[in-house]
């Protein structure tokens, strides 16, 4: 994956992670809201209720049906219209009170003793039930021994669930309820004084609504998120790509600095961060690699002009001798040595100061029209006596390209390749010209059946002075530069050189160099 896809994978894995927090706190904080002022509305309706309790007149009915405070069912539909949105439940609890029930759990030391306490609570309650409101009669609402526990012990007598109820002639709804142990008011007892009883009431209010409303918040919030994501993770591309772009640059102009244009140099955006820092260390290093380069390439030319003459006068000298006195045999001998090695110098020095014009960007180079087929055939005319004396055929086939470039400096090139087949004791090389890039470019190719390159050496073949047979190189004259400086000239002539070999089976060495503007020419106009 790319830098700018990890960045922007980065982001937005953040910012989903932010936005998920973000929804689910909002949730929760809706939800917490919505359950406070749900319990604060139970609390009211608790208080009226317990206020109004007397003039409703809900007493619990005999096992006949009857009415034993005289309510009629009159009373339950004013309690349904006073409290429409409620369910209410009470059970009286006589002959207890906040202070007996604690005392009387404090005093139930084990678990059965607890559970028998509070199964009497509960046989109790469910004689002294009064009517329902808002609750199916045969399924009333009951509190656990832990829930019983709890509301005992706690300070304000007040205990709030959340319990799965069923409505009457509805189904099974969750609801939040408030229980409450305390004191309500009865209907006016002896002498018109108020009565009052202890007794256990349940106020709940249907969670339905909030549960909708919290669903619709959530798919919103999920809508949004989405919406969010998406939109971030766009963001996050753009932003990262242009937060890139410099860094795109100065790669750009990095891939672009070669050993033929180390004077360029990157550009330094003014951003002030890091990415300006690296093209700033980058130049430097050019710089560094740009001095180091020309100092090499100084010696070399120096070294070669400076060798040159020396290694002319020892080979006129040795000449001379052998021209104009008589020596002795071992003598001829050495002085044969002595001008073939100095030949062979004046070959290197010729050599290197090609590479170091070649370098330095100085190599000079005449475009001219080139018909690819018909230079080709003549560079095998000229070498078919050199071909023939080793037993070589020497052909040269293929289309004829029209294209763009020096043709001695090309000629040289082939003329290279085509001495390392003979060197390498090929019986057949042929000369191939063909089109490639769909016309865009040329391909000359030398085709021999020679013994082939093992695969470890073929990458380093341009390598100066590198040679595959050191030894036999040596004895016929080779220096390891021959293909450094093919490949020097057709760089210049901005081509490509590869080589494709196959041990056995013989070595095949491929030049593609582009057209060019070529104009429609006559077979007498090209050279």
């Amino acid at each position: 994956m790319t830098l700018r896809g990890r960045l922007t994978l980065f982001y937005t894995a953040l910012l989903a992670v932010l936005l998920t927090v973000v929804a689910v706190a909002t949730l929760a904080l809706m939800r917490n809201n919505l359950l406070l002022g749900i319990d604060r509305d139970l609390l009211d309706t608790y208080r009226q209720f317990t206020r109004l309790f007397s003039q409703l007149d809900l007493t619990p009915p005999t096992e006949s049906g009857e009415n034993l405070g005289g309510g009629v069912p009159l009373q339950l539909s004013t309690a349904r219209y006073l409290f429409p949105n409620a369910a209410i439940q009470i059970e009286e609890l006589p002959f207890y009170d906040a202070e007996t029930l604690a005392q009387a759990l404090a005093e139930a030391k084990t678990d059965a003793e607890r559970r028998q306490l509070f199964a009497s609570l509960r046989r109790l309650g469910d004689s002294t039930r009064r009517p329902l409101i808002g609750l199916d009669p045969n399924a009333p609402i009951r509190l656990t021994d832990e829930e019983f526990a709890r509301l005992i012990r706690s300070p304000e007598q007040r205990l709030t669930i959340t319990r799965l109820v069923k409505e009457p002639y509805g189904d099974v709804t969750p609801m939040r309820v408030l229980v409450t142990l305390g004191s309500v008011q009865q209907d006016s007892g002896v002498l018109g004084f108020p009565r009052e009883s202890f007794a256990l009431t349940y106020v709940g209010r249907n969670l339905s609504t909030l549960n909708y409303t919290l669903s619709q918040l959530q798919r919103v919030i999920l809508v949004l998120f989405l919406v969010g994501l998406i939109t971030a993770g766009v963001g996050a591309y753009l932003l990262a790509g242009q937060a890139l772009r410099p860094l795109r640059q100065v790669q750009r102009a990095a891939e672009g600095i070669g050993g033929q244009n180390l004077g360029e140099r990157v550009p330094e955006p003014r951003t002030g961060d890091e990415v300006q820092a690296l093209a700033h260390a980058l130049n430097a290093m050019l710089g560094r690699l740009e001095a180091s380069f020309e100092a090499q390439r100084r010696f070399t030319s120096d070294a070669s002009h400076e060798l040159r003459t020396p290694v002319t006068a020892i080979s006129g000298h040795a000449s001379y001798l052998l021209r104009r006195t008589d020596p002795t045999e071992q003598q001829r001998e050495s002085l044969n040595i002595i001008r073939r090695e100095s030949e062979r110098l004046t070959n290197l020095i010729a050599s290197l100061l090609q590479l170091a014009r070649s370098d330095s960007g100085a190599l000079a180079l005449t475009h001219q029209p080139i018909l690819s087929g018909l230079f080709l055939a003549e560079i095998a005319r000229e070498l078919m006596p050199l071909a023939h004396a080793q037993g070589t055929e020497l052909v040269a086939r293929g289309e004829d390209v029209a294209f763009e470039g020096d043709p001695d400096r090309l000629k040289q090139v082939i003329i290279n390749l085509v001495g390392n087949a003979l060197k390498a004791g090929a019986r057949h090389i042929t000369l191939i010209s063909q089109p490639a890039e769909h016309g865009q470019e040329v391909r000359l190719s030398v085709q021999d059946d020679g013994p082939g390159i093992p695969p470890e050496h073929l990458a380093r073949l341009f390598d100066r002075f590198y040679r595959v047979e050191d030894s036999r190189s040596r004895d016929q004259g080779g220096a390891g530069l021959g293909l450094s400086i093919a490949k020097g000239i057709i760089d210049a002539h901005g081509g490509r050189i590869w080589l494709e070999s196959e041990v056995g089976r013989g070595t095949t060495a491929h030049v593609q160099l582009p057209v060019g503007n070529i104009p429609v020419l006559d077979e007498e106009d090209v050279p």
